[in-house]
Order: C-alpha cells, then structure tokens, then sequence
C-alpha cells in the first residue's frame, strides 16, 4: 500500500454501540484449558442428539426430495413442520400462526426490530436472559428490571413499572439463569395483570419439555393468545447445531415479524427444516425427551448431592446458598457476604472449574454474589469433582479476603 494513502475511517452507526460480546462466550474459551470442569456453558450434553435419526432423515431426504431441500424456500418455514409444531403446542394454535426462525435467538431479534424503538421501555425479569438483553440491546431500549416473588414476576412491580411499556420478556419455565419455575398462580396473576395493563408479554420456552417429575403449568399464551408472542426451539430436545426455532404470533403481529425475518436472512435453512420434521414423523420426541429428562434430573441430583457434601447448611451470609431446580439445565447460587462471584472466578479457574457469575444478568441493580452452574454436560463424576474444586476455590477466595 502507498504509504500516501490515507486511512479508511469507518463511522458505526449508534446501535453498534450498544452491541458487546457475550460474557459467557467470553468465559467459555476459558474452559478451552485442558482438564477444566465446566459448569459455565449452556450446551446441552452431546448423549442427547439423536445421531442414528439425524443420519437417516439426512438419507431419506436427499433420496425423496434433494432439490427442494436445497433451494430457496418460502420464509414462514417448511410447512409441514410448522403444521407438526402447531400440533405440539398445549393450545389451539393455527401453523399460519408459526414462523420458523434461525433459533428462538434469532425470535428474540425479530422481536426487538418489530417492537422496539430507541429509548422504548421493556419489562424484564430480576435476573433474566443475557441474550434477550443482547438482542434487544441494538435498538435502544430502556430495559427495566421488574422484581419477583414466590410464584414468578411480582404483580405489583410490574403494576408500577408498567406504564409505556412495549412488553414484558419473561421465562416462565426453568429459567435461564436461575432455574426457577413460576407456579400456576403466579402465571394466572401475571396474565390477567397484562390483560388489565394492556401490556404483551413475550414467553420464551426453550426449557419447558426438560421437566424432572412433573410438567410445567399451561404456558402464559395459552391464556391469552392475542397478548403473548410465544417462543420455542428445537436445541434443547433434538440439536443445537441445526439452528432451528419457531415463533407463535398473534395474527396481528404475525407479517411484520415475516418481513422482519426476510429482510434478516430470507428463511432457516430448508434442508435442516425437513430433517427435523423427518425426525419428529412418527412422535419421535414422546420417546426421546422422556431420556434427556431422566438423564438431566440424574445430573442434577448429583450436583445437588456434591453441593451439600461440600458446603453443609449454616449461616447464609457464611456459606454457599442454593435453589434445586424442577427441570432445565441450570442451578442458582449465591455467594456469602462480602464476596463478589467475578473475582471468585479466577480462584475457580485455578482448581480447574468454570462457572458464570451471575452479575451480568442484571438488567438493573445486580447481585455480585450469584452465580450460575449449569450441570447437563459434565458427567456425573466430574459434577463431584468439579464442585469440590469449586469448594477448595473458594476458600482460597475467602483466605485472600482475610489476609
């Protein structure tokens, strides 16, 4: 290059401002370390995909219809998978109402770009989805935290936070970071509040299906169809890799998250669309599910199991604190007082075990003293070593306080 020319300037638009890289991404490439035990990750373990399945839709396929799955295709999504989602959902739903999306990620992006304007309010969960706040975050929301109560969001909160609001994004099921569940009186108090507020709710449930011993309540859309825009993903029951989610939209609301989703990407990939519909002929997913479920309730029992052998019950502003989630993939924790999870981290790391802090899923004032394990991809063994690693980081961390 002539040493003359000048610099490119690139200006970035204001939105790319708001954009940052994902913290747990960013804690992932730590469990990169050889030997580490990673509790950070919200992967679904590997023994789940149905690799059998998958090689013989891949066949069944390209042998019976190889040139539609690989052309373009219309961007509502393949239509007898939208038909197959439609039927699975615990209400009337038409599948004129489903839209297939390039994972239930990219639902919540077609949300923020049809729903939000710049400086729009948007109700949360304390804590709630990191990724629903980084894909809300480019279009310039004020995202306001909404407090909780025993049963799910507190009604009164949301009451005094509700004015001018676009929606509240919650996560009724297995919550991502938290694992909790709203119970049926919290999801009948939050929805007849939304009605009388006037306020939509958007319902993402990517966990609903991994329940240990008793199913969820109805969802919140079930309640009210034409308030709710409903999320769901086929990642945690069939394979991330695929990419493929669904979204449920009121009529209303329904063209303008199809164009939403042209102008993105056109449509999900048609091939993995006729995969995963092959897959599920037949009520593959009656008999699949029920092993993922069995497999994650053992995980969770053994990290259960590691965390009271590790940090027996005492004082809660002195030891390690713990929920005991119904279904999903994640445990909440909370630190003693005085200690921050973030600086913990490093202590961790050093015993070969990651997690993520719990700070960062905050939309307001966050909680320095939480922290997320996720217990589905490690085995069960590593589960008690990894949390007798977290122990002995610990008290290193809690040495280093008192020195």
């Amino acid at each position: 290059m002539n040493s003359t020319t000048p610099a490119q300037t690139w200006t970035l638009a204001r939105r790319a401002a708001k954009m940052n890289p994902s913290v747990i991404r960013e804690i992932l490439k730590v469990t990169e370390k050889p030997g580490i035990i990673s509790f950070a990750g919200g992967l679904p373990s590997p023994k789940t995909f149905p690799v059998a399945e998958f090689e013989a839709a891949c066949a069944k396929v390209l042998r019976d219809d190889p040139h539609a799955a690989l052309q373009y295709a219309a961007s509502e999504g393949f239509a007898p998978l939208r038909e197959q989602v439609a039927a699975m959902l615990p209400w009337n739903v038409d599948p004129a109402q489903v839209l297939i999306t390039t994972g239930s990620q990219q639902g919540l992006d077609l949300v923020a770009k049809v729903l939000i304007d710049a400086e729009s309010k948007v109700l949360v969960e304390s804590p709630t989805y990191l990724g629903a706040v980084m894909a809300f975050a480019p279009m310039e929301p004020n995202v306001v935290s909404v407090g909780n109560d025993a049963n799910g969001v507190d009604v009164a909160d949301l009451a005094r936070q509700a004015a001018d609001a676009r929606f509240m994004y919650v996560l009724p099921n297995f919550q991502n970071p938290t694992g909790r569940t709203m119970t049926e009186l919290g999801r009948a108090n939050l929805s007849r509040e939304a009605v009388r507020l006037g306020l939509p709710l958007i319902e993402d449930n990517p966990y609903g299906d991994l329940w240990f011993d008793t199913p969820p309540p109805a969802p919140l859309t079930a309640r009210n169809p034409d308030g709710c825009i409903y999320l769901g993903s086929f990642s945690k029951v069939l394979a991330p890799g695929l990419r493929l989610g669904f979204i449920v939209a009121p009529q209303a609301m329904y063209p303008k998250l199809l164009q939403a989703k042209q102008a993105a990407d056109l449509h999900s990939p048609g091939f993995n669309q006729r995969l995963i519909s092959e897959v599920m002929k037949d009520g593959f997913l009656d008999r699949h599910v029920p092993t993922i479920r069995a497999l994650y309730k053992s995980q969770r029992d053994a990290m259960l199991e590691a965390l009271a052998r590790e940090f027996p019950a005492g004082d809660a502003d002195a030891t390690l604190t713990w929920n005991s989630p119904a279904g999903g993939m994640f445990l909440w924790a909370r630190l003693p007082k005085g200690m921050n999870a973030v600086d913990l981290l490093p202590f961790a790391v050093a015993q070969n075990v990651a997690f993520v802090p719990g700070a960062p899923f905050y939309a307001g004032h966050s909680d320095p003293r939480t922290l997320r394990l996720s217990f589905v991809t490690p085995s069960v063994d590593e589960i008690h070593q990894g949390v007798k690693a977290l122990a002995a980081g610990l008290k290193a961390y809690a040495a280093q306080l008192k020195a």
